[in-house]
């Protein structure tokens, strides 16, 4: 036992000795973003060699509120993301358990479609996608426009159907018998079930709006209506570019995401292990 347990120690060394230059070569780019937030636009770009945090932030951040009220377009991203990613985890859940528990004429041929959707770029539905919700109807800076042309998610529905395809049938059969409706077995049984894929889902579905910038980019061309990426994107101009301001907002826009994700990365590889394992 003391040999497997000193054995056991060494692999566990060995591990973290070869994952910690990866670890070390994965954070030093969001180390140098934060140490040149810190810095004046003159600093960005000096020929020395600087990697410790100045002490301009403050003056970075006050000038990138001023040119862009980032606060606003925090908030802004913020909601959308929210509301994003709670309607799409929720439709996409709906879709998933339709095509895994029920049969139905037509469903391999709607999960080929679905199938097919995701080999798609953006950029082939984009202007299609543009001139029906701006053209035809007429929803150009609204937040409906950020949140519901991008609601169904095929990767999410494809998701969550192999999540209830794992579960058991008998289950769901055994609360039919006892009188159950179809929506209470969805809600009170199925969704509790299927939670670590939901977590899993939902964040990445929130990273993908927070990350978002091509369509809220040509969807809202107000001010008031800009998402944060967007926000920043205006900070690069054709005779200036204001770097520490962009450096300041990149580092507000990444925070969030970073506790996010450490805070629930136990979900998160739960989730994805479930979906992988049937």
């Amino acid at each position: 036992m003391r040999s497997k347990s000193q054995s056991l120690l060494l692999r566990q060394i060995a591990l973290h000795a070869a994952l910690a230059p990866l670890a070390i070569i994965w954070l030093f780019p969001l180390w140098m973003m934060f140490v040149f937030s810190t810095m004046p636009d003159n600093g960005i770009f000096s020929p020395d060699i600087v990697l410790w945090p100045s002490t301009n932030f403050v003056e970075n951040f006050k000038n990138l509120q001023a040119d862009t009220d980032f606060i606003g377009a925090m908030v802004i991203s913020v909601g959308v993301a929210l509301i994003y990613t709670v309607l799409s985890v929720l439709l996409t859940s709906m879709a998933g358990w339709a095509l895994a528990r029920y049969r139905f004429v037509g469903r391999s041929i709607v999960i080929a479609i679905i199938l097919g959707t995701i080999t798609l770029p953006f950029s082939v539905v984009v202007i299609p996608q543009f001139i029906m919700v701006a053209r035809e109807f007429k929803l150009a800076n609204t937040w409906v426009a950020l949140i519901v042309p991008p609601l169904f998610n095929s990767l999410g529905v494809l998701f969550m159907r192999q999540s209830f395809s794992m579960m058991p049938g008998e289950l769901f059969d055994a609360a039919r018998v006892e009188g159950v409706k179809e929506w209470q077995i969805f809600l009170r049984i199925a969704l509790p079930l299927a939670r670590p894929t939901m977590a899993a889902l939902a964040i990445i579905l929130f990273l993908a709006s927070w990350n978002n910038y091509l369509w809220p980019l040509l969807i809202n061309s107000k001010p008031g209506m800009m998402t944060a990426p967007v926000a920043l994107g205006t900070l690069i101009g054709l005779t200036k570019v204001s770097w520490g301001g962009i450096m300041a907002g990149a580092v507000l826009l990444t925070a969030p995401i970073l506790v996010v994700f450490v805070a629930l990365q136990r979900h998160f590889i739960a989730g994805i292990a479930a979906g992988a394992i049937k």
